[in-house]
This record gives C-alpha cells, sequence and structure tokens, in this order.
C-alpha cells in the first residue's frame, strides 16, 4: 500500500467513521438497556413479592442509617484544651480528676474501683468531695458543669 493511499484511508476513516463509531456505541448502549429493562421485567412478574419485600428492607436500611446519624451524639472535639486553671481554683486533686472522668464515661462506683484498685468507699468518699467543689448533688451534674468548665471534653 503506498503512502497516498494510506492517507486517504487515514483521512475518510477520521471523517465519516468516528460519527459512525458514536453511532453504532449510542445504538448498542440503547440495545444493551433495553434487554436488562426486559430482563427486569421478566423477573419482576416471576418474584414480584420477593422485589417489593427487597425494596422495602433497602429503604428501612437506609432509614435506620440515617436516622442512626441523626440520633447519636456527635463526636467530642479532639482540639480539647483542658483548663487547668479551674482545676487548681477548685482544688481538685489528679485522682478526683481521674474519677471525674471514668464517671463521665458512664463507670458505677464498684467499676471504679476495680479500675482503680482502690476500694468503693474510697471513691464514694472522692465523689462526695468532687459534689462539694463542684457544688453539685448529683453526677449528671457533675459531668456537666464539668465540661462546662472545660475539665471535661
Amino acid at each position: 500500500m503506498s503512502s497516498s493511499s494510506r492517507r486517504k484511508l487515514t483521512q475518510s476513516l477520521t471523517s465519516g467513521a468516528i460519527g459512525r463509531l458514536l453511532l453504532a456505541g449510542i445504538g448498542f448502549a440503547l440495545a444493551a438497556f433495553a434487554l436488562t429493562w426486559l430482563q427486569y421485567r421478566h423477573a419482576a412478574r416471576l418474584f414480584p413479592t420477593e422485589i417489593y419485600i427487597l425494596c422495602v428492607a433497602v429503604g428501612f436500611t437506609l432509614l435506620g442509617i440515617w436516622a442512626g446519624r441523626q440520633l447519636t451524639a456527635p463526636r467530642r472535639n479532639h482540639d480539647f484544651k483542658r483548663n487547668d486553671a479551674a482545676i487548681r481554683s477548685l482544688g481538685i486533686s489528679p485522682r478526683e480528676l481521674g474519677i471525674l472522668e471514668l464517671l463521665a464515661d458512664g463507670l458505677a462506683n464498684k467499676e471504679v474501683a476495680r479500675c482503680l484498685e482502690i476500694s468503693p468507699n474510697t471513691v464514694k468518699t472522692h465523689i462526695a468531695r468532687l459534689f462539694e467543689k463542684l457544688d453539685v448533688n448529683r453526677r449528671t451534674q457533675a459531668i456537666r458543669k464539668a465540661q462546662e468548665l472545660s475539665i471535661l471534653p
């Protein structure tokens, strides 16, 4: 094949062939879509109840994921900086601070005692002192006030 005939072949391919290739590609894509749609319609006739149950299950799963994200507490701020001045001014000891952190994690007195390897009565004493220093009457109030004072994250 000579170079001039190659040029003519290349020019004819570039001008009309690209359009024909695109048209053929679109045709094949529409045919594939039509076959998939027909297959779905056939499956929908064979298994209507199962498809309905699947759609409902997927819908409720997505609804559950969305509700879970909406109802759960936001993650704690990782840029937390403890207010050491408030700790010093209230006179909270390092042991009391540790107990306060464990209370914020939701541990009971016996669990705190096991974690720190002290007696439950000692935990009660530390909690009573924390209540006095924070001027509160309940654990939840102590945790909330400690968070307001930036003692806890």
